[in-house]
């Protein structure tokens, strides 16, 4: 008698052999906890980054520290984390989520691109308290500052991690560019690099002033003035 030759057939299981139906949903209800759990502590992590950041500024950001803060043990870090670098990372791409769902809310009530790009540069500017919850100036300053050393820093050694971060805000400012430019109000080029090169303006700017902030309080009166003065040399470059 010949053999089979091993065809695909001769690997199809047997209906006994396949998981039955409650065995799966139990199996993925398994999972989904996981997952969460996993979620969970992660969160956990980055939040107390960010309260560290606020109190202590980036000396007193260590693996030490936030595993003090959390409770939760160096191996649970290290599952979820390469190294420090990682965890300022997440806490960049935290906040900067935050601050696009916010924009996004508040841009609804204004219909001119123009009007939404400058609201977005001011308050990145401004950097408002109601996207993060401050506790106070201070704070803010001490958090701002730190965030913008590690900002130039991982933008040499983690330049793509970085980008990637940063992208749910360039792509909102590339939207109301796009907008711009369907309406003929901002010249015809690449949104998204322009909005890179508008980020990259702004932020740079903001670093220089927390940096120059970071144990004092900061002046609105003179942020108001730098929103200004950062908003029209923008749109110097990017009308048509």
């Amino acid at each position: 008698m010949t053999q089979s030759s091993g065809s695909d057939a001769d690997d199809t299981p047997s209906p006994s052999e396949v998981p039955a139906r409650w065995e799966t949903r139990s199996g993925n209800r398994v999972l989904q906890a996981s997952r969460e759990l996993l979620l969970k502590r992660s969160r956990k992590f980055v939040e107390a980054a960010y309260e560290l950041l606020d109190e202590e500024g980036l000396e007193g950001l260590t693996i030490r520290a936030v595993l003090s803060r959390t409770g939760l043990s160096r191996r649970a870090f290290y599952e979820r984390f390469a190294d420090k670098d990682d965890l300022v990372l997440a806490v960049f791409e935290e906040s900067l989520r935050s601050a696009a769902k916010f924009y996004r809310a508040e841009l609804k009530a204004l219909p001119h691109p123009m009007d939404r790009l400058r609201m977005i540069i001011t308050s990145i500017v401004l950097a408002d308290k109601s996207l993060d919850g401050g506790n106070s100036e201070l704070e803010g300053s001490r958090r701002g500052a730190a965030l913008s050393r590690e900002h130039l820093r991982l933008a040499e050694s983690r330049a793509t991690d970085l980008q990637a971060a940063l992208a749910p805000l360039i792509e909102l400012i590339a939207e109301q560019l796009a907008d711009g430019m369907t309406r003929g109000e901002v010249r015809q080029t690449d949104p998204n690099r322009l909005a890179t090169l508008v980020y990259n303006l702004v932020s740079t700017t903001v670093h220089s002033a927390l940096l120059a902030e970071e144990s004092t309080h900061s002046n609105r009166a003179q942020r108001l003035q730098l929103a200004d003065s950062i908003w029209d040399f923008c749109y110097g470059g990017i009308k048509s």
